[in-house]
């Protein structure tokens, strides 16, 4: 077996493949990629782009970081309290400042849920992590920034 450093990628992807029910046929079809390829994957003969770890990420309904992490694209980080995403969000154009500010209550309203705390306050990004960009959202949500 040609090692691409991916073997522990592709057992996790069978893993979560089984865990969801899925025949490698079906998780194939609903990725949008062919069966040999994904059968490749799993055995570790293939590294699959960000693009298709994120369209399985998809098929499978997990997150498309867990894949990267899995498959050396990202390293796993620890205490980061949901930091990518607050950015990813922020930092998205597509969207606009409110439609921002309501993602990133939900999103803080789901971890508090789940017992993770917040990264920023009132359910937004405090911008202390990367200290740019975020102050704006602060003041634009609440109408200022927030006291401490």
């Amino acid at each position: 077996m040609a090692s691409l450093n991916v073997g522990n990628l592709g057992e996790f992807l069978r893993e979560q493949r089984r865990t969801a029910q899925l025949s490698l046929r079906q998780l194939a079809d609903a990725a949008g990629v062919s069966n040999p390829y994904l059968s490749q994957i799993e055995r570790g003969l293939r590294k699959p782009s960000a693009e298709i770890l994120q369209q399985l990420a998809k098929a499978l309904r997990i997150s498309a970081e867990t894949l990267y992490v899995q498959a050396g694209i990202l390293d796993e980080r620890h205490g980061l309290d949901g930091v990518e995403v607050q950015t990813a969000i922020l930092t998205d154009p597509a969207l606009n400042e409110r439609q921002k500010q309501v993602l990133l209550q939900i999103y803080e309203s789901f971890r508090k849920e789940n017992g993770l705390g917040s990264g920023g306050k009132d359910g937004t990004a405090s911008g202390h992590e990367n200290g740019r960009g975020t102050d704006t959202l602060d003041t634009e949500a609440d109408g200022g920034p927030h006291a401490t």
